[in-house]
């Protein structure tokens, strides 16, 4: 409130979206003047959509009785709805690092008039490759603003980093930093690594799991325990960066729902997803960074209730288990799991069907025309992707540039694509003046060029001294042809 710099060190599901959110909507409350079109007043900076989203959803509920306009800008879908907000005008932005610089580099956005900015997750968002991202927006703000730094963890590399954004930052800590809540019943079980995916379900059966979030490294081992939980007859949805926005939409909305108890996800969920009544989160693989695990287990145990943290730790994971140990400062011990009865389904078993709403239906597109054959469908190239940036503004609008400007590339590259007709040549064409052979001039007509060409030849078979033409040897191969062909009659034999 008071426009200081801050770092806020609080443990997850304590309420720190609302910590940063209100006292921005007051201030924009107290400010008559809007911030104009293409303008904002306040910035909030997240590293993942599902984030970003849950922070609007916060925003826009507690904002409900005020007119501020706050817009997403977000990776995956449409640019039309979100540069059409900017041109109305933002109170508040919520925004991922890549749509954000996409935005500032089109002109459609500027940081001009924007005095506060929060770094949401501030360590993952300056440790997963942020950082040249957040310099470039530090740089398009005003020297004179407000920088707020919220997250869990603040290791002293990313501290340091930190300090090049903050200006004599005041540090507000509300727990000890790097620990788990009190109210997490964690549990750690040593295992075999072969034995890794009998145990999951060992796990799921024997703790009764029915809502809970199963996190792994990868992104394919994410997809490969999705199918083995549905060939064992439990529900589950996988959750990562290669799934597109609608799955990962789908995804959290039956797992909030209830319409599958069980989610499959990497860390990207472990970063301020806020899924009411989580009761278990299993570590299928201890993560390799420790702060990773604090995230992990703090998606439970949110706002005062309890929740249980499960571990499987292979003996290659022993020195990720003391760092974790080491930085919350926890004594972990070691348990032993029974794998009775935990049994792997068949490779060719089925997997159950989900039938939760909206969940298991592909994500419905309008029937677009085709054109012609090897043509991509119409309107393909309109949906957006990631890292796909917008066009310039000077070249939003291809076919009035093109219609502006008849010399440009664009016209004529369109010019070419029509068949070329044949010029016709001007002037009268030369006729030619008899054949004449290789090495020699060619003749140039005279009369006298023609009588040195026909001397020291036969005679030709008419008598002739020179050679026949064309028409006249055409005319006695005919002739010859029709005498042998014709029976003679006896009056031509007379003769």
């Amino acid at each position: 409130m008071a426009g200081r710099d801050c770092i806020g060190l609080s443990q997850t599901g304590s309420g720190k979206t609302g910590a940063f959110i209100l006292p921005i909507l007051h201030k924009i409350a107290e400010e008559e003047q809007s911030a104009g079109p293409g303008h904002c007043r306040g910035l909030v900076v997240a590293p993942t959509r599902e984030l970003a989203m849950q922070i609007v959803d916060n925003a826009r509920a507690l904002s409900k009785f005020s007119k501020a306009k706050i817009a997403l800008l977000i990776g995956g879908t449409g640019y039309g709805p979100q540069i059409n907000a900017m041109k109305r005008g933002a109170d508040l932005v919520i925004a991922t690092p890549g749509r954000l610089i996409d935005h500032l580099d089109s002109g459609y956005l500027s940081l001009h008039r924007t005095h506060v900015i929060v770094l949401d997750e501030a360590d993952q968002m300056m440790d997963m490759g942020f950082l040249p991202s957040m310099r470039k927006v530090m740089q398009a703000m005003p020297e004179k603003r407000q920088t707020l730094l919220l997250t869990a963890t603040m290791p002293k590399p990313i501290r340091k980093l930190a300090s090049d954004f903050l200006r004599k930052p005041v540090e507000i800590e509300t727990s000890p930093q790097s620990k788990p809540v009190e109210r997490i019943d964690q549990h750690v079980f040593t295992i075999k690594s072969r034995d890794r995916r009998r145990a999951l379900l060992a796990l799921v059966e024997q703790y009764g799991i029915n809502r809970g979030i199963v996190f792994t490294r990868t992104k394919r081992t994410a997809d490969s325990l999705e199918k083995l939980l549905r060939q064992a007859g439990i529900k589950a949805f996988a959750l990562h960066g290669d799934k597109s926005k609608g799955e990962r939409n789908r995804a959290l909305t039956a797992f909030k729902k209830a319409e599958v108890p069980l989610l499959v996800a990497t860390d990207i969920a472990a970063r301020g997803i806020d899924v009411d009544s989580v009761g278990h989160v299993i570590n299928y693989e201890m993560p390799h960074v420790a702060e990773s695990y604090v995230h992990r287990v703090g998606r439970t145990a949110r706002a005062g209730k309890e929740g249980v943290a499960l571990s499987l730790c292979a003996p290659a994971e022993q020195p990720l288990l003391k760092d974790i140990q080491r930085l919350t400062g926890l004594k972990l011990p070691m348990e032993q799991l029974r794998l009775d009865g935990a049994e792997l389904p068949d490779k060719d078993a089925p997997p159950v069907a989900v039938d939760a709403e909206g969940a298991a239906r592909p994500e419905k597109r309008p029937n677009r025309k085709r054109g012609k054959a090897g043509a991509p469908a119409q309107g393909a190239a309109d949906r957006p992707r990631d890292g796909v940036r917008p066009p310039k503004k000077s070249a939003w609008n291809p076919i009035r540039a093109r219609v502006e400007d008849p010399g440009s590339a664009d016209a004529t590259a369109s010019d070419s694509s029509k068949p070329l007709k044949k010029k016709k040549k001007s002037g009268t064409r030369k006729p030619k003046v008899g054949n004449h052979r290789k090495g020699q001039p060619r003749s140039t007509g005279s009369s006298e060029a023609k009588a040195g060409r026909t001397q020291g030849r036969k005679p030709a078979r008419n008598g002739s001294s020179g050679n026949p033409s064309g028409g006249e040897m055409r005319h006695e191969a005919r002739a010859k042809r029709d005498s042998q062909g014709r029976a003679k009659g006896p009056g031509e034999a007379a003769a």
